[in-house]
């Protein structure tokens, strides 16, 4: 040792031994708890994000026997709408992407590189976000009222613009969804484009087209490619818009969705398309790979007054005016409808529709749902990401454990949201996780992981490096230097992490569409089974609440970290849309993150401010710990309405049906001890075939068929005991098993809007087979069988009267062509058509134009020359061995027993002894000469498809 150490060491004997003797032990240090972090975030990934990955992967190679092949893959491709929908998809993708990237490249030059108002620059950046805040299933609505043939522009505009279904739908709907996270990447990069380079340009004489290609856009020529690739990227995985507005225009996510929960579910070949859908991914990852190298970065960004340019601003703030009107128009039917009585017949003011959400005790309690859902997931997220982001930014770890972290971050930022959905279905069916609050707050986290990462990673980043090892030095550890010292400073970043996280958890939906229970379902996922339910005041209704309470969310945030007096702030090096890793001083790198609607701020705080915002940043914390920990230890796993002892009942019955279910319990000793959730008919097939007896509900209403395919691929039904009606034995030509019970009898028939028939000067159809007559071109809604059996109604009647040969195929086709966008994949989507004026006549179920033609609405019904064929919906109770509910038997003998006399009111077929059909209902009730099963329902799900392509050609 050396004269100088030991007289170091004489000097400081009060210092730890192992740091005097730190020059003996240059290695670097043990670092305990970064590599616990590290485990424990590596350990979550690999539970919730690689395993079920490599579920689905697996999956899409067994068959039904079990065995491991290539069949699916065959089947899949040799399907020729597969193709056609991959395709469909890219074209519309990449169109979208384009346009959003240009106007989002319009919106981001005006705030940064004219000399308009500070004012209106604000109020571009604001507006521009607005869209982010809302699910994107709404926007297809939107559009609908906005521009359809009796929208609100339409109106006001004298005729409709253009055909709003199938493409241009979509390009729309896209473009809306895509813009604002290109903006935000777009505006993330000019705010690192030095301007005095622009004065240079000017002073040098070069042309303005000059001065803007080289000091403007080749800067930005790696972060547009990144918006646009994001922009397609987002387009492509998203299913909300095209359930909405797709029509007949196929693309792979609505492929994806009626492979999984479509009227025939099919989960390995749904599995199929997902790995397909991860192709896009792959492929982004690589391309951000290589984009990195062409961002530029400034070694320092000089702010200067940018040349005056008089009509230069006055044509950027007009053009940017006119692309936020655009944007934002279709919106303001959600902020109209639900505050009229009944668009676009009864236009009178009315607080009625907010009413019912409030006084309606499920509506109510889905919205407490998502508030809880999200504010979990914030807080989740917020630590899990804070936790990943110390790793990589605040720790000395070697250099494949930092990388580790950003390769999970890149991984997830690439997965689509189904397939993460479709994963966490195939993993956790069965598991104490399944329909909890808690697999909808690990899927949110985890799908929303990127940009929370990036921006707590910037963030630490930041800060002074040496924090740590002064804190040592002082005696403190490591876990009290992160609370102390690291957390405060990294508070405003935090709150945005938040917000970023509780926004997107109140707005999504393609993943948690797959993972709901009874007691777990969330405001998107509501609007999905409304969609279905065609209750279209409710669904803006709920829009509106979701817009509100983001905004809220969204300003108190901004309140919290807002600018204030002695708090210097510097400029981040990034926001949360673009991970900027300045490897040398002159080199920027971008990577592409999911979008954000909240900048991240670095703020250095004068001594006595710090003081104070360290105590409140630690108390909050240590709060929202505390909150935690009781919320997990208290609602982890007791979310759900088995563990309350409650039966849980599956329906896909209508309002009218499930109010008649609720009186026959609740008056006969059962009020409170029982709980229901409506599904689509085609979801909760879906449900019955993937989960079998691992299904949450104890008791289920739903069509007759798919009990019987259930029962006899899952064995998962019970003999009913209790029930003591006699069927009559009008249940598809046979007596009802005993599992099952029959409970209502949906008969399909013709209906027509009065008041648009009149305009059209169109005849009344009599029969199906007048629907294919050319002169309703343009003006017929059906339902796609595909996407709902509602359409198997029609299709029965035509094969049943017809044929399935050359003349039933010319009647199918002809009707398929008249209705050409208006293919609807919900039962109740051609009604909502006609309701809403879009079209003159449409075919679903007939109770529901009965019920709408009561209402007053201007809408009268035919019952076909085919008859009126049916559907029987049944009630069934699982057989779950010991957990079976013993209440649940008892209930479904006093649905069957005690609910019939108010059913038959609407739904007037008699199904049991004793039973007289309700008078005046001039109909004439056919069964179709087959059983109705799943491999009948197969057959002519073919017909339908052939006669689809022929109408399409």
């Amino acid at each position: 040792m050396s004269f100088e150490s030991v007289q170091a060491r004489k000097q400081l004997p009060n210092i730890a031994p192992e740091i005097v003797n730190y020059e003996r032990r240059p290695s670097r240090p043990k670092q305990t708890e970064l590599w616990i972090v590290l485990a424990m975030v590596s350990a979550a990934f690999a539970a919730f994000l690689i395993v079920p990955v490599a579920l689905v992967a697996i999956r899409s190679f067994q068959t039904g026997e079990g065995s491991a092949t290539l069949d699916n893959y065959r089947a899949i491709l040799a399907q020729p709408e597969f193709l056609t929908s991959v395709l469909n998809s890219c074209k519309v993708s990449a169109a979208s992407a384009v346009i959003a990237v240009l106007l989002a490249f319009l919106l981001a030059y005006t705030v940064h590189f004219t000399n308009t108002t500070t004012g209106f620059k604000r109020i571009v950046a604001q507006l521009t976000e607005v869209p982010m805040l809302l699910p994107t299933i709404t926007y297809g609505f939107a559009i609908i009222y906005s521009f359809g043939n009796r929208g609100l522009f339409t109106g006001l505009l004298g005729g409709k613009p253009l055909d709003i279904y199938g493409f241009n739908g979509l390009l729309i709907g896209y473009t809306m969804y895509t813009l604002p996270t290109c903006f935000l990447l777009i505006d993330n990069g000019m705010r690192f484009i030095d301007k005095k380079f622009i004065i240079v340009s000017h002073v040098m004489g070069d042309r303005p087209w000059l001065t803007f290609a080289r000091t403007v856009l080749r800067p930005l020529v790696g972060t547009l490619a990144v918006a646009f690739i994001q922009a397609f990227f987002l387009a492509f995985t998203d299913y909300g818009i095209p359930t909405s507005i797709g029509g007949t225009y196929d693309v792979l996510a609505m492929t994806l969705f009626n492979q999984m929960l479509g009227s025939i579910p099919n989960f390995n070949r749904g599995a199929v398309i997902a790995v397909f859908m991860l192709i896009p991914s792959i492929i982004s990852f690589i391309l951000m790979t290589v984009l990195e190298r062409f961002s530029i970065r400034y070694a320092k960004v000089t702010n200067v007054s940018l040349p005056k340019g008089v009509w230069r601003d006055r044509l950027c703030a007009v053009a940017s005016a006119v692309v936020l009107a655009l944007l934002l128009s279709p919106f303001v039917v959600v902020l109209v409808i639900p505050f009229v009585t009944q668009w676009p017949f009864n236009p009178t003011p009315t607080w009625a529709h907010f009413a019912d959400l409030f006084t309606d005790g499920s509506l109510s309690s889905v919205y407490v749902n998502s508030l809880y859902v999200a504010t979990m997931t914030a807080i989740i997220g917020c630590l899990f990401a804070y936790c990943a982001a110390l790793v990589a930014a605040r720790s000395k770890l070697p250099d494949w454990a930092r990388r580790t972290m950003d390769a999970m971050g890149s991984v997830v930022n690439t997965l689509p949201g189904m397939v993460l959905g479709i994963a966490f279905l195939f993993a956790f069916s069965g598991s104490p996780m399944q329909n909890t609050f808690w697999i909808l707050i690990i899927a949110n986290v985890v799908h929303y992981f990127a940009t929370p990462y990036q921006m707590m990673k910037d963030s630490l980043s930041k800060m002074n490096s040496t924090w740590e090892t002064t804190a040592k030095l002082m005696g403190d550890n490591w876990i009290k230097t992160i609370v102390r010292v690291v957390t405060p400073n990294a508070w405003p970043t935090i709150l945005h992490v938040f917000g970023y996280y509780f926004v997107n958890a109140m707005v999504t939906i393609s993943a948690v569409v797959f993972l709901t229970g009874a007691k777990t379902q969330v405001i998107t996922t509501e609007i999905s089974a409304l969609q279905h339910l065609a209750e279209y005041d409710r669904i803006f209704a709920l829009s509106v609440l979701i817009l509100a309470t983001n905004l809220i969310v969204k300003g108190i945030i901004a309140f919290a970290t807002r600018e204030r007096r002695g708090v210097r702030v510097r400029e981040p090096a990034t926001r949360p849309v673009a991970m900027f890793e300045p490897a040398r001083p002159d080199v920027e790198l971008a990577a592409f993150t999911r979008p954000a609607a909240f900048g991240s701020a670095t703020f250095h705080l004068p001594a006595a401010y710090r003081g104070r915002t360290r105590s409140i940043a630690t108390k909050t914390l240590s709060a929202l710990l505390a909150a935690l920990l009781v919320a997990f230890g208290f609602g982890a796993f007791t979310s759900t309405a088995e563990a309350d002892g409650q039966v849980v009942i599956y329906t896909n019955a209508d309002d009218e049906a499930v109010a008649a279910f609720r009186h026959a319990l609740d008056d006969n000793g059962f009020k409170g001890k029982y709980v229901i959730q409506g599904f689509g008919t085609s979801e909760l097939g879906g449900k019955l075939l993937a989960e079998g007896k691992a299904l949450e509900a104890d008791l289920i209403t739903m069509s007759s068929y798919y009990i019987d395919s259930a029962q006899e691929r899952n064995h998962m039904f019970a003999n009913l005991t209790d029930v003591t009606s006699i069927p009559l034995g009008t249940d598809g030509n046979s007596t009802a098993p005993a599992w099952r019970r029959p409970t209502t009898v949906q008969e399909g028939s013709i209906f027509y809007n009065t008041t648009v028939l009149e305009q059209q000067g169109l005849p009344v159809p009599s029969s199906l087979k007048d629907l294919a007559d050319p002169v309703y071109r343009g003006q017929i809604s059906v339902t796609d069988m595909e996407g709902s059996s509602t359409g198997w109604l029609m299709v029965q009647a035509i094969a049943d009267t017809y044929g399935t040969g050359d003349e039933g195929k010319e009647i199918l086709t002809g009707i398929y062509h008249n209705a050409g966008p208006h293919m609807q994949m919900s039962g109740s989507g051609p009604l909502n058509a006609v309701r809403s004026g879009e079209v003159a006549i449409g075919f679903g179920l007939r109770h529901q134009a009965v019920a709408d033609k009561k209402k007053g609405l201007p809408i009268e019904y035919v019952d076909p020359q085919e008859g009126n064929y049916a559907l029987t919906e049944s009630v069934a109770v699982l057989d779950k061995g010991d957990r079976t509910n013993p209440l649940a038997q008892k209930m479904a003998a006093a649905i069957i027993d005690k609910g019939r006399a108010e059913l038959l009111r609407t739904y007037p077929v008699t199904l049991y002894q004793g039973e007289r059909r309700a008078a005046g209902t001039g109909i004439t009730t056919k069964a179709y000469p087959d059983p109705l099963s799943v491999d009948l329902l197969q057959r002519h799900q073919d017909f339908s498809e052939s006669c689809k392509r022929a109408a399409q050609r």
